[in-house]
């Protein structure tokens, strides 16, 4: 597994468009299902990456905090399944299941989803504003598995407090890293 980061493309990109189905409750979910009223995060993670392990339950309380407050917020896994069975959509279910995701977790089996999100690596994090701008291309915060940081989230409920005050996000805006998405061949 290769230490990825984020790609640093322009922000400002509108929101890709998607329809996927959820492993959790089997309905089909687009952009606009799961947009808030605020803003909306579309997170790629996976289940088996120890950088998105190491960050699940941080993930978990940011979507609960600030969903209340008007975000929306979808998980996706864009994993090859064929090679990295782990990243299955049954498993997918489980793992959303014993973390309690209170967002959708979405398979996107063809992998079209993730390139039309520039999506790099695992987690990797798209924010876009009430106008379905990309206004976020960041981490979660400084914390990766070993380096003993604290774990709180920082630098993604900075963007989020931001965009509910309708203050310009800080910059540098420093990219999210993880496992490579396993692209398939």
């Amino acid at each position: 597994m290769a230490l990825t980061p984020t790609t640093q493309i322009e922000l400002g990109f509108k929101a890709p468009q998607f329809l996927l189905a959820d492993t959790v409750t089997g309905n089909l979910f687009g952009f606009d299902d799961i947009k808030g009223e605020k803003g909306t995060l579309v997170m790629f993670i996976c289940n088996h990456c120890p950088y998105v392990v190491h960050v699940i339950k941080e993930l978990v309380s940011v979507a609960k905090t600030y969903q209340p407050k008007g975000f929306g917020f979808v998980a996706i896994s864009a994993n090859d399944i064929e090679n990295y069975p782990d990243d299955s959509p049954e498993k997918m279910t489980l793992f959303a299941q014993e973390n309690n995701f209170s967002f959708p977790y979405l398979f996107d089996e063809t992998q079209e989803v993730a390139k039309a999100y520039d999506a790099a690596c695992t987690p990797d994090f798209s924010l876009f504003d009430e106008n379905e701008s990309c206004v976020y291309r960041g981490r979660l915060d400084a914390s990766t598995p070993g380096n003993k940081m604290l774990n709180d989230g920082k630098d993604l409920r900075l963007a989020l407090d931001c965009l509910l005050k309708g203050e310009k996000i800080p910059e540098p805006q420093y990219p999210s890293m993880g496992c490579n998405i396993k692209w398939k061949k």
